[in-house]
């Protein structure tokens, strides 16, 4: 592209371009420094998460990061995190058999609440004394759905409090059971995966994960990009040098054959005052 340039002498425009490619190898190459620095950094996180993964008992640069506890805590957090559950359910269950399906007469204040209608069910306690699993018994209703259930056995209050429609739970007292309910579920469904976290155990496999799947093909398209700019970037500074080098040579030769030609003029105009100073002679 230069030499058409230059042919049609479009000197400016070629110097213009010099300066953007030297642009170019400069952004090139710093390009280049990135990758290779993010092809740098990928590899040593790759190999620390695989140190880390493979050698949970040595010290490694993530434990300071990812301070763990170890597995019988992690087991204990697990085992408070049922007892709690559990007892949650226990103190439902006495406010519901104990005074919401009761019918107490108006003397029995502050357990009357003018309850009727039919009885509510017991909430299912999804652990046993031992803290094992425990299946759902018939009548109970589970932590998915209890809420939605107990709300068809809220009545209206009047102002003291005391239901004025059919129903056995006040407002208040179903707000009450809805938020240990809340809570049990977080618990049941959420203390396992804290529980991990606890004891980095799915922080492991996360990074196992990264590692098998991800760092190969990061390290391996991260060094194929600062190579192919490398070579880029290499390609066009030796184009540009090459280019000026010809260039000085083209000038270098065209200012020769104009001297040679300015030399043949200089002795054909003195070869034609020798001849033209004989003729007169002769005269």
């Amino acid at each position: 592209m230069y030499p058409v340039f230059s042919i049609f002498g479009m000197q400016l425009l070629v110097h213009i371009l010099v300066v953007l490619g030297w642009i170019l190898v400069a952004g090139t190459f710093i390009l280049c420094g990135i990758f290779l620095l993010l092809h740098n950094v990928a590899g040593d996180a790759c190999v620390a998460m695989d140190q880390w993964v493979q050698n949970p008992a040595a010290h490694t640069a993530l434990d300071e990061i990812l301070p763990c506890v170890d597995t019988t805590t992690a087991l204990e957090t697990l085992a408070k995190s049922k007892e709690v559950t559990s007892q949650l359910a226990e103190v439902v269950n006495q406010v519901i058999t104990n005074m919401s399906n009761i019918n107490f007469s108006p003397n029995f204040k502050p357990l009357y609440i003018n309850q009727s209608g039919p009885l509510v069910p017991i909430l299912c306690n999804p652990f046993h004394a031992d803290l094992t699993d425990r299946a759902c018994s018939p009548g109970e209703v589970d932590l998915n759905n209890a809420t939605q259930v107990w709300s068809g056995y809220v009545c209206q209050v009047s102002a003291a409090g005391i239901c004025e429609t059919t129903g056995r739970l006040t407002p208040t007292i179903y707000s009450q059971m809805e938020a240990a309910v809340n809570v049990s579920y977080g618990l049941i469904n959420y203390a396992p995966f804290l529980v991990q976290l606890e004891d980095c155990s799915f922080a492991r496999q996360t990074f196992s994960e990264i590692h098998r799947e991800h760092c190969p093909g990061l390290r391996k398209y991260s060094r194929e990009i600062y190579v192919g700019l490398v070579i880029v970037s290499t390609a066009v500074m030796l184009s540009l040098i090459f280019w000026v080098i010809y260039g000085r040579e083209r000038r270098h030769r065209t200012g020769g054959k104009q001297e040679h030609e300015h030399q043949a003029e200089d002795r054909a105009a003195h070869q034609e005052v020798v001849e033209e100073g004989g003729e007169i002679k002769e005269h």
